[in-house]
């Protein structure tokens, strides 16, 4: 039986990582463009009804929903080499526009928008056998993605409420910021990410572009060559749903096991090998090399440096023919020991793995990481700060003149939802801070917490 996966791309930028997601699923499970199957290994078809459903005539459709508030990008994938794809009425868009504004994706456009959308997502659901969950695209930094994405969450949660929620959710950085009242829009929509998602992987556009220059050898990455990067990490975070192999997971395993706290949900994802053609030939692709690469601060995508936090938990996916999981669980456990003082010590057995016999397109062997790390909120030692701090540092210099706000309030937004937003950014702040700060060293106040007087055996007679 299989364990359907409902993708939903929102706004321009959701639905360019969607377009480039399902390209690279396609070529994964041997299908072409039109979703007719062309491949030669038949495991490839093991589990494609995860992400696809089978019509009657051997082809193949994505489970998807493609929205937004103007036609452009609908347009451009409805006649793009991806075509004959999708299902036309899985599309839905409007036709004003957002305008960067999250108000008008949550209060006015969207919520105009959003029953049309919620139509399709109920088609889509019903054609299911076991519904494992729904998996959003969307930018946090235009109006769209964060507006309309995180009003459809919210629906959807209503909707589903027994359903796993997992967002690959971009957040703007001010190397590769496009507009002034990201930090405004990113501020909103994490407020109610914290409440309704359950699985939040943050993405950089700062990270993937250092990436691409660094990395790849890449003089001028387009938007195309990061989506093409985010396609790589999700395609890698969902292997171990879409083909049988060691160890498989899905989303509510993955979660019960990475997030001890139901707010810290936001994730760090990483990925190895990311060498230039020129360079591939001189990358080792052995289990010791990829555990070694994968954990580098160079392979994370979102612009965070692991060495200022403290992991809470790990999960690393394996793919490739010709691994073991006695090679993968030594490295990963060599790893962990080494780097213990990098790791909280009150959360035991905190590193997972997993192994996925089909390597990627093009690669023989690679490594995804997907990492619940307290930097993802920590301060730079130059004093900037990270995903959380750097945002909410931007947020408050804004609202603090109460600049721009008359393009949200004009939508019908109070002032109270800001400064709630706000609110709630600095608690998830903190609390990440607390739990990098707290330490397992608190025998005696467990000892008081029970009543073992000082001594005594913890053990019971």
């Amino acid at each position: 039986m299989g364990r359907e996966i409902i993708s939903i791309s929102v706004g321009q930028a959701g639905n360019q990582i969607g377009s480039a997601f399902w390209d690279n699923i396609l070529q994964e499970h041997g299908l072409d463009n039109t979703g007719k199957y062309i491949g030669s290994d038949r495991q490839q078809l093991d589990k494609v009804d995860v992400y696809f459903n089978e019509a009657g005539n051997g082809k193949y459709v994505p489970r998807s929903v493609q929205v937004d508030l103007e036609p452009g990008v609908l347009d451009i994938m409805r006649s793009g080499p991806m075509s004959k794809l999708f299902r036309p009425d899985t599309f839905v868009h409007a036709e004003s526009g957002a305008g960067n504004n999250w108000a008008k994706g949550y209060y006015t456009e969207g919520a105009e928008l959003v029953d049309s959308v919620m139509d399709v997502v109920r088609n889509q659901a019903e054609g299911a056998d076991s519904l494992q969950g729904f998996q959003f695209q969307h930018s946090l930094g235009g109006g769209t993605g964060s507006g309309l994405g995180v009003l459809l969450l919210n629906k959807v949660r209503e909707e589903y409420p027994d359903r796993m929620l997992a967002t690959f959710s971009v957040y703007p950085s001010p190397k590769v910021s496009e507009t002034v009242v990201e930090p405004y829009n990113m501020c909103l929509a994490t407020h109610q990410l914290i409440e309704s998602s359950d699985i939040t992987t943050c993405l950089d556009n700062e990270a993937l572009y250092d990436i691409c220059v660094t990395g790849l050898k890449q003089k001028e990455p387009s938007y195309k060559d990061l989506n093409l990067l985010i396609a790589r990490v999700m395609s890698g975070f969902t292997s171990t749903l879409r083909f049988p192999g060691q160890l498989n997971s899905d989303l509510r395993k993955l979660a019960v096991n990475m997030i001890p706290f139901t707010r810290l949900h936001f994730f760090t994802a990483g990925y190895a090998p990311l060498v230039a053609n020129a360079s591939r030939q001189y990358t080792g692709t052995s289990v010791a090399d990829l555990t070694a690469a994968v954990f580098q601060k160079k392979s994370l995508l979102a612009a965070i440096d692991p060495a200022l936090g403290k992991y809470l938990t790990v999960s690393v996916a394996y793919r490739g023919k010709h691994l073991s999981m006695r090679d993968i669980e030594t490295a990963v456990y060599d790893f962990h020991n080494k780097n213990s003082a990098y790791f909280v010590p009150w959360i035991p057995n905190s590193s997972l793995t997993s192994l996925c016999s089909v390597p990627p397109v093009g690669q023989t062997s690679a490594c995804t990481l997907v990492a619940n790390t307290t930097a993802i909120s920590g301060e730079l030692r130059d004093g900037n700060y990270e995903v959380f701090k750097r945002s909410h540092a931007q947020f408050r210099s804004l609202f603090r003149r109460k600049a721009f706000l008359h393009w949200y309030t004009g939508e019908g937004m109070d002032e109270m939802e800001f400064t709630e937003a706000e609110g709630n950014l600095a608690d998830l702040c903190n609390e990440y801070d607390s739990y990098a700060s707290a330490d397992i060293d608190d025998g005696e106040e467990y000892a008081e917490e029970v009543g073992v007087a000082e001594g005594e055996s913890y053990t019971e007679e």
